[in-house]
């Protein structure tokens, strides 16, 4: 098996070199688009993850509603502390949306609630992940209020400045492209967005590449992923560093330069998969495959 010591040596030499076409003709590389890391793989440890995510050279950063604990009552702080570290704050993971009707309002609430601290701690784009009911089957009315509930909280964070972006999920209501379908026409383009990964969606049974086109006019920004299957014990895939898994990302690249999209892609990693690596080195691994395959930019 490839030992992340070996994909980083590989990376580094004559192979990596073999994929790129001539200096300055990349046919990969979508020029405007702007990249970020998300804080995940620190595992809520996230002044770690700003630290670091910075050192590598990621202009952008993603963090998750988790940051609130620290910084809930401080938003200046937080942008304080991403504006020393030169970085952008892509987006706020803002947690689930549950469809329970008892729940609606406290739903609404909360994310409008996470809007307001993301603009004023300078962020970009809220993103929502639905909540399956329990203990039943997902019906297409479950979907229809998803997409109406989604706009309601979209309406909401709109007024602040902040969009809205909706991140179909293995596991989720929207986790099949049909249902993604679904929710995606029951709600209003003009207030949820559609955020797009590429891992998530492969595994759901759908071609991330065809999506991007399908969808070009609804993306808000990516969550750029991989994935491979057969490693772990027990589980049927396990998300990687990019260039380790199976996703076609030199096709997902090539679909963006196609559509011209011009915002923000951002790496995902939930874990570092293999036994002994860090975080870090995950991302240093990752920002090696965008620059060395995919042509990337990241200068801030």
């Amino acid at each position: 098996m490839t030992t992340r010591r070996d994909f980083l040596r590989t990376l580094g030499g004559g192979a990596a070199a073999a994929l790129l076409p001539l200096p300055n003709v990349n046919p990969l590389s979508a020029g405007g688009i702007k990249y970020g890391y998300a804080a995940i793989t620190w595992g809520g440890h996230d002044e770690q993850a700003i630290e670091e995510i910075s050192a590598v050279g990621f202009p952008g950063i993603q963090l998750r509603a988790g940051v609130l604990s620290r910084f809930g009552d401080r938003p200046r702080e937080l942008r304080d502390l991403l504006a020393r570290h030169r970085l952008t704050f892509v987006a706020l993971s803002s947690g689930n949306v549950s469809i329970d009707p008892a729940l609606e309002s406290r739903m609404i609430d909360e994310h409008v609630s996470h809007a307001k601290f993301l603009r004023d701690a300078g962020g970009l784009y809220l993103q929502l992940i639905d909540e399956r009911p329990k203990g039943r089957e997902v019906t297409s009315g479950d979907h229809e209020r998803l997409g109406r509930l989604m706009t309601e909280i979209g309406k909401r964070t709109a007024d602040l400045g902040i969009p809205l972006a909706y991140h179909p999920h293995m596991g989720s209501m929207g986790e099949k492209p049909a249902d993604i379908e679904r929710i995606l026409a029951a709600s209003d383009p003009r207030y949820v967005r559609l955020l797009l990964d590429v891992a998530h969606y492969r595994e759901g049974g759908g071609d991330p590449v065809a999506a991007v086109r399908q969808h070009a006019d609804r993306l808000l920004f990516l969550h750029i992923k991989d994935v491979r299957h057969g490693s772990t014990a027990g589980a049927p895939y396990q998300f990687v560093e990019l260039g380790r898994g199976s996703v076609d990302l030199p096709a997902v690249f090539a679909a963006l330069r196609d559509v011209r999209f011009n915002g923000w892609a951002v790496v995902e990693l939930d874990a570092v998969p293999d036994k002994g690596g860090t975080a870090k080195e995950s991302a240093e691994i990752s920002k090696r495959y965008l620059q060395d395959v995919v042509g990337a930019d990241l200068r801030r």
